[in-house]
């Protein structure tokens, strides 16, 4: 299927310069609780169906001398707690990211990932979180504040744009400086699917 959204996309818009990674479901628990099926899906969301777009990308960016990759991670990928299946995927789109940076570089393309910190999104809204949980969020940065998605989108654009002409292979966190401080408990929880 995804060979088929590429070629579609060829053929409507013409090639394709940047491809734009965000996908993912969230996954509470530790491997004791976990259901291998649910496991597995969590896995095939969140790292094979980047791996399978890259795929059919990665030849028509090559073919039109380069372009860039911007994978959404998560800093639960370097600061797990309680998400253990969600963590272990997006540690996975870190790993494939550098990979791939490594491995397409000399066709001119660049790899890059976002490792969103907590932001307030529809996922979220949809979660039932409180304002209360929601002010402890926003407190667990230094900034004080709680990130959009608008935060995650600008990052996105400066990584797909030619003035990140020299920057592949990176983990960027976007979230207000929340990995540099303390854990704080049931901050950037995500709901389960």
């Amino acid at each position: 299927m995804t060979r088929r959204v590429v070629e579609q996309t060829v053929q409507r818009y013409g090639p394709i310069n940047i491809l734009h990674n965000n996908v993912g479901i969230g996954g509470s628990g530790n491997v004791v609780d976990s259901d291998e099926e649910f496991w597995d899906e969590v896995l095939r969301v969140n790292v094979k169906s980047m791996m399978l777009m890259s795929k059919h990308v990665i030849p028509v960016m090559a073919a039109n001398g380069g372009g860039a990759i911007v994978n959404i991670s998560s800093v639960s990928s370097i600061r797990p707690r309680g998400l253990t299946p969600y963590s272990v995927s997006k540690g996975a789109v870190n790993a494939l990211t550098m990979a791939m940076a490594v491995d397409h570089a000399a066709q001119g393309i660049r790899v890059n990932c976002i490792l969103p910190g907590p932001v307030y999104t529809p996922m979220v809204a949809t979660s039932g979180m409180t304002a209360e949980q929601r002010a402890v969020r926003a407190n667990a940065s230094p900034l004080g504040t709680e990130g959009t998605g608008w935060d995650i989108g600008w990052a996105a654009v400066f990584l797909a744009s030619p003035e990140a002409r020299w920057v592949t292979g990176q983990l960027l966190c976007v979230d207000g400086g929340m990995t540099l401080v303390g854990p704080s408990r049931g901050v950037g929880a995500e709901p389960r699917r």
